[in-house]
């Protein structure tokens, strides 16, 4: 999730429906994805999906929605990222400054298969949603700020959210809201936001919704760097006790938490928050995103009625706009990476599993298609092993994680 701060000042910088049921007849070694101007008519499409597996409605991957070309923005967005400085200006001497130059030159250590696209081009968002299924994911997570906020690098989100609502659906993708920590966040204005979101798209149905214990249809969202609101401020919007509260009104929400720090554990619980997630891909980086934890992180959970919900990364790497963080990088090393990640988490027996990321093409969590490519910029690949690999892995695990659920709950 890439921002314009550094250090470990890093952490400051930062974003029931079916089960599934295991595909029987799933052959990975049969990938293929079909090119969404091919794709003419609904019929089409249900034939294409029908050779998908279902999906995992407790399998989330973070979705970004920032990215912009010429062709449909009028200028490149997000894929021209500047080279962030260190934070210490004798350190950041060392190290190049500057705005990547698209199409060869990408704010991201990968290039995409699909191009510097742009999150506005339909057949963009139709290739997104083929991918997704063919990976087994249920519901992206989509990076959010309000209609009159955006991030440092980029442009206004929230008019792509309707057409991105209508694709989904298309592909029976649900859309949950990771809400990034936009400019003056506070209690107040997240009701407003929220309330905001619920108004416009909750009827919609592609817009994501769990149900609760207590059997109640709630929307999920993500909070990110929830911890720049200390705990008092969030009690306010997220304690049934408060008189502003949030809680049993037409805008009640399951709210996730971000879990950075240990001390963060005390500190969700009594901010009223209904779960935590861990979001970092780099394991190490953050006591969160450290899988050793994430046991105790459960056990913790448990013990006070929480939703536990790791988030796994096929690797990190983002010195293509911090050219500095080298320490960061975690090597993909063919899927092995991914595998292990995604086997620590399930071992924690996770309520929902979360994946870093389909898309945050700046922070090398990606696991969107790649391909090779080599000019004035030499970039990194998913070789020897096809495009399609991170889908065809998140798949098999997406299988495993649908399988041991089950098994969990009886």
């Amino acid at each position: 999730m890439a921002s314009d701060s550094g250090g470990i000042d890093l952490f400051k910088e930062r974003k029931n429906d079916p089960e599934m049921q295991e595909d029987k007849n799933d052959k990975q070694d049969q990938t293929k994805i079909i090119h969404p101007a091919l794709i003419e008519k609904d019929t089409e499409l249900e034939s294409i999906l029908r050779k998908l597996p279902p999906p995992n409605y407790y399998l989330h991957a973070f979705y970004y929605i920032w990215f912009g070309n010429p062709k449909f923005d009028g200028k490149y967005i997000h894929w021209d990222h500047l080279q962030l400085p260190h934070w210490d200006s004798k350190v950041a001497q060392g190290f190049p400054q500057g705005r990547h130059s698209p199409p060869d030159d990408i704010g991201s250590n990968f290039y995409p298969s699909l191009g510097a696209y742009s999150s506005k081009d339909p057949s963009v968002l139709q290739a997104h949603m083929q991918q997704l299924r063919t990976a087994a994911i249920g519901v992206i997570a989509v990076s959010w700020y309000p209609p009159d906020s955006k991030d440092d690098n980029g442009e206004a989100l929230d008019d792509i959210v309707p057409l991105l609502l209508e694709v989904a659906h298309k592909y029976h993708i649900k859309v949950a809201f990771h809400i990034e920590p936009y400019r003056g966040r506070d209690e107040v204005n997240m009701y407003t936001n929220i309330k905001y979101i619920i108004d416009k798209y909750g009827e919609h149905p592609a817009f994501f919704k769990y149900q609760t214990n207590n059997g109640k249809l709630l929307p999920l969202f993500y909070v990110y760097d929830s911890y720049l609101l200390n705990s008092e401020q969030w009690a306010k919007l997220l304690k049934h006790t408060e008189s502003g509260s949030i809680r049993d009104t037409p805008y009640d929400a399951i709210f996730i938490a971000l879990l950075v720090e240990e001390k963060h554990k005390r500190d969700i619980l009594t901010a009223g928050f209904d779960g935590l997630y861990t979001y970092f891909a780099t394991n190490g980086f953050s006591y969160g995103s450290t899988q050793r934890n994430w046991g105790s992180i459960k056990s913790f959970c448990e013990d006070n009625n929480l939703i536990f919900i790791p988030s796994v990364g096929p690797g990190y790497i983002d010195t293509s706009i911090r050219p500095w963080n080298f320490q960061n990088t975690r090597n993909r090393i063919n899927g092995k990476y991914y595998e292990t990640s995604l086997s620590a988490a399930l071992e924690a027996r996770p309520d929902f599993l979360s994946i870093t990321s389909f898309n945050e093409w700046h922070e090398g969590t990606q696991i969107e298609t790649a391909v090779p490519k080599k000019g004035q910029v030499v970039y990194l690949d998913y070789l020897p092993n096809r495009p399609t690999i991170y889908l065809e892995i998140t798949r098999k695990w997406a299988a495993i994680f649908g399988s041991e659920r089950r098994k969990w709950q009886e």
